[in-house]
């Protein structure tokens, strides 16, 4: 696969989930044009990411679930390796930052898209499913209402987003083990009748941030290159083995 260099905004886009027309999301412009899956091309506001470079592919990626999960938290620790302390602060209808990856000699530009969890938002929100290649999923371990709202929201999600976007379940928070209202065994069984992947993961402490991403991007990868011959990319798998071998690391 050819390396794409950054180029102003293109007025058509394909299909594929291709380099996106922009340098880390900014054209001369200072706006991107964010390339749908459906064809569509969609202006945003500009890139508040520094992270540079060139890259292969490109992929949407959205956060979503109830206001208070930890949606942000988990972008800026994935993002700037950084815990964001302090009093909480409701994200205001959308926001994003871009990070590359390097999966296997392939960069993968992950566009990530933190939504707003408030109902007075969540028509905004239903307006970028569309687009979303993937969809990490969040609820608050001591939130039992959060956890709650995951069948309303894996609703949401089928009816608005692609039929094959890559879906997982994240039970975050998981570091505040003395307020836990939402045991492990009951996540993965949800995520389980619904047959998409799921992790527990702290934005605090770390636990699983950059699996969470990498399997997704991983994913992604795969479907945009893998050759005919080549067996299906099993996801749940992928996060089981990699969570396996960093607890005998540990």
């Amino acid at each position: 696969m050819s390396r794409k260099k950054a180029l102003k905004g293109a007025k058509g886009a394909s299909k594929s989930p291709k380099a996106s027309p922009c340098k880390d999301g900014v054209g001369k412009s200072g706006k991107c044009a964010v390339a749908a899956s459906g064809g569509a091309v969609h202006p945003s506001a500009p890139s508040i990411s520094t992270s540079g470079g060139f890259y292969d592919v490109a992929f949407k990626v959205m956060l979503v679930g109830d206001s208070g999960v930890g949606k942000t938290c988990l972008l800026v620790r994935f993002k700037d390796g950084a815990f964001l302390a302090g009093s909480f602060i409701s994200t205001v209808g959308i926001d994003f930052r871009n990070k590359v990856l390097n999966i296997d000699t392939i960069k993968v530009k992950l566009q990530i898209w933190d939504t707003a969890g408030q109902e007075r938002f969540r028509s905004v929100t239903h307006a970028y499913y569309r687009d979303a290649h993937a969809l990490l999923l969040l609820y608050d371990v001591t939130n039992k209402g959060s956890f709650d709202n995951i069948r309303a929201w894996l609703t949401e999600i089928h009816e608005y987003a692609q039929q094959d976007v890559v879906v997982m379940l994240l039970g975050n928070k998981a570091d505040a083990t003395h307020n836990r209202v939402v045991k492990k065994e009951e996540g993965e069984k949800l995520a389980k009748e619904f047959g998409v992947p799921f992790m527990e993961t702290s934005a605090r402490s770390g636990l699983n941030v950059e699996l969470a991403f990498s399997a997704a991007a991983r994913e992604l990868k795969h479907r945009s290159t893998k050759e005919p011959e080549e067996s299906k990319f099993q996801l749940q798998d992928y996060v089981d083995r990699e969570m396996r071998s960093a607890s005998c690391c540990h």
